[in-house]
């Protein structure tokens, strides 16, 4: 049964009261804070007295020191993931700047600096492009697992038109998995926490043929009970029941080359992804259902004079989740002399079904939301990378080719009562969009670096993409019409990045950049071809250090100008639909502090100001029967002008024993809007996230014991808010964060 803090009238205190865990949570996260505020304590206590470390990533398909990366780069090494951290992708955005994850329907829906996934019909893509060891994941829905058994997490915020093309006009993010080591070794964690929540975690690997085959096998399996229910049905929503497996070989061919081969299986079947129902707009609540006797979470709260808790609904829909997922990618990876030539090929095959209620209420009316996507990808790219002591060079080619198939059903049961004849006239007749579409999409890129002098660096590149789309499929809504149309387009996407080493410990950058997201077309849609966007992007930035490394800072400024945003809502026919937003433009500031004041505590911190306005956009507004209005100077969706992160780290010696980490943060978002036109009924207003956890972990590391807690002020946030069609009064239905959530995590190394 779900469980909140957030009381509705007439329940008990004894079943939503947290249990004692969340007592000793608080109580350690106070002691956190009181080491904090005494140093003295933190160096009598401390482990060492290093000062912070630097970690090599491969965002910019070299391997390099994050410091000495001239771009706006966040990475969170594996330590840092988990149940009682950065458990998935949503929980990403409480560690990197100017990042906002939600979902809607199973879709993961990622905006770094304003930009990302704004269209909800079938088929969209996001702004930000989505990896596993290099090879991307297209569909914005397959990117919701995978999220176990990694190395590490790269985030590239802002356009990366040259290295990665298609898709990444507000930036990157790249799942780096473990790969098989030299020795036997391995992990398991065991987590139970509130809501009834079962994780198991576990890898194994090391050499299966001497030193030439190595091998690795993880997997991990989540269940939970919902985070709310269905009151008309009294049934669990929001719940989780998933599986997922990895297996890596690595062949040493010689000494100059490896061969890595991975598969991933995928699949959960649960009642995931419910649509809350969040009120009215512009008609009063629950008009269309109430010809039909129907009733909803509010009006059925109201009748009993309480306040509905939104995290349940009250509907004759279960909401449905099932999908899977298979995966193959192998990498070569050939080093003769001062080259690095890699190929990496991958296959990927997802497939999902979504149900919800458009409706939102126990009415059967018209609202049955069916959501079918099968998606098949393969992709080719080359990679080759040469380094010397004052030029650096990549240059790469890739190949991509993606088969969607997708519908969407609502069966039109009772659609009569609008047309005032018998409500069962059309039951038998369907709004249906269905279809494939085939992609096919091409790049080529190269990239050079020269060092004028010593200090002072100068990066020009540039990528050529060219992208095919063909849709195939029809539209019916009493009233069947083909949506057979096909484009292609071309686009050049040049880079420019100036770097100054002033110091060994303080890097100054410029860059200049183009993004480019490809046309659309959306499956079985009667809406036109969307035209691509594209993004001139400029930022300033520098990376410094100082006290032996105990402090670290990262500034950057940027100015991003975007002509034909591609937005999508569904228009004043019911009808979702995507269209191209004349321009907008976004600049903003990001700071990231991390300190180490004493040895072993470590403060970090980041603030984010982001100004995200369209400069241009025109379009019919639900509020005032689409008449059309301008939009200049509205906020972009998902674009908060604030942002700010406040986090503790600290490890205290026991001494003869082993080590107790205590660790507390804070994440606080400005307000947020959901659509273009900033109104109040889509919105979410500013809120802040606190988690907290102890950790010990006896000398010899081989086990340790984690308590935790994730939104302990148990904080009703949305992540997101459509205003669903007009047949249905233009109601607004989204999804909702976690609750509180609190456990106990085993972990044991080998």
């Amino acid at each position: 049964m779900a469980q909140s803090k957030k009381l509705v009238a007439g329940t008990t205190l004894s079943a939503r009261n947290p249990l004692r865990m969340l007592h000793i949570l608080t109580l350690l996260s106070t002691a956190s804070l009181a080491s904090i505020a005494n140093p003295a304590f933190a160096q009598s206590k401390a482990q060492d007295d290093t000062g912070l470390g630097d970690i090599i990533v491969t965002a910019t398909r070299n391997s390099e020191a994050l410091s000495k990366v001239p771009a706006s780069i966040t990475a969170v090494a594996g330590d840092d993931l988990g149940a009682g951290g950065i458990k998935d992708v949503a929980s990403l955005a409480s560690a990197i700047p100017n990042l906002s994850v939600g979902d809607q329907f199973g879709v993961n829906r990622i905006f770094i600096r304003g930009i990302g996934l704004t269209s909800i019909d079938l088929g969209a893509d996001g702004g930000v492009a989505f990896l596993q060891d290099g090879a991307q994941i297209a569909r914005p829905a397959a990117q919701l697992s995978g999220f176990y058994d990694l190395e590490r997490v790269e985030v590239l915020r802002g356009p990366q038109g040259t290295l990665y093309g298609r898709g990444a006009t507000a930036g990157a993010i790249n799942l780096i998995t473990k790969r098989p080591t030299d020795e036997l070794d391995g992990y398991a964690q065991l987590t139970y926490g509130n809501y009834n929540a079962l994780s198991v975690e576990g890898a194994v690997g090391g050499p299966i043929a001497g030193e030439k085959i190595l091998a690795r096998v993880s997997g991990k399996y989540d269940r939970r009970d919902g985070y709310g229910i269905n009151e008309f049905t009294g049934k669990d929503i929001d719940d989780r029941d998933a599986y997922a497996l990895r297996g890596a070989l690595l062949f040493k061919a010689g000494e100059t080359v490896n061969i890595l081969v991975s598969g991933e299986v995928f699949h959960e079947k649960d009642s995931n992804y419910a649509f809350h129902y969040f009120g009215p707009t512009v008609a009063p609540e629950n008009q269309l259902g109430a010809i039909l006797g129907g009733k909803s979470i509010l009006s059925v709260a109201a009748a009993a004079g309480k306040t509905a808790n939104l995290r349940n609904i009250y509907s004759d829909q279960e909401p449905l989740n099932e999908r899977d997922g298979q995966s193959v990618t192998g990498t070569i990876e050939w080093t003769p002399g001062d080259w690095n030539l890699k190929s990496i090929s991958s296959y990927h095959k997802f497939k999902r079904f979504n149900r919800d209620d458009l409706d939102a209420s126990d009415a059967n009316l018209f609202g049955q939301n069916n959501y079918d996507e099968n998606s098949k990808t393969f992709s080719q790219e080359f990679v080759g990378s040469y380094s010397s002591d004052k030029f650096d060079a990549i240059i790469g080619g890739m190949y991509f080719n993606e088969k969607l198939f997708g519908s969407v059903r609502v069966p039109l049961t009772n659609l009569g009562v609008l047309f005032g004849v018998p409500a069962n006239t059309f039951d038998e007749a369907n709004y249906l969009q269905q279809g494939t579409v085939t992609i096919d999409a091409i790049g080529l890129y190269a990239q050079g670096s020269y060092a004028v002098s010593d200090k002072f660096k100068v990066t020009l590149g540039g990528r050529y993409s060219h992208e095919n789309r063909d849709g195939v499929g029809s539209f019916d809504f009493l009233g069947s019409v083909s949506t057979d149309k096909k484009k292609g387009w071309s686009a050049f996407t040049p880079t420019l990045t100036l770097n100054y080493q002033a110091t060994d410990s303080t890097l100054l950058y410029g860059s200049v950049t183009r993004g480019f997201k490809s046309g659309v077309i959306n499956v079985g849609s009667r809406n036109d071809v969307i035209n691509p966007e594209f993004v001139w992007s400029y930022e300033l930035g520098v990376k410094t250090s100082a006290l032996d490394n105990r402090l670290q800072a990262n500034v950057a400024g940027f100015y991003m100008d975007y002509s034909d945003l591609q937005v999508g809502f569904v228009d004043a026919t019911s009808v979702v639909t995507t269209v191209n937003a004349a321009s907008a433009r976004n600049f903003g500031l990001e700071a990231e502090l991390r300190a180490k004041p004493a040895p072993g505590l470590t403060i970090e911190l980041f603030g984010t100001y982001l100004n995200a306005k369209y400069k241009q956009f025109d379009s019919g507004d639900y509020r005032q029967d689409f008449q059309v209005v301008s939009l200049a100077g509205n906020r972009l969706s998902n674009a908060p002008e604030w942002s700010f992160r406040a986090g503790a780290d600290y490890d205290i010696l026991i001494n003869g024993s082993g080590k107790l980490n205590l660790r507390a943060d804070i994440n606080w978002q400005d307000r947020v809007y959901f659509t273009e036109f900033n109104n109040a009924d889509a919105t979410q207003a500013p809120y802040a996230l606190i988690n907290a956890g102890v950790k010990y972990t006896p000398d010899n590391g081989m086990w340790s014991i984690d308590l935790w807690g994730r939104n302990l002020s148990d904080e009703l946030v949305v992540t997101n808010n459509i205003i669903t069609a007009p047949l249905f009064n233009s109601v607004r239905v989204g999804s909702v964060a976690p609750p509180q959530t609190y456990g106990v995590t085993l972990g044991v190394k080998f």
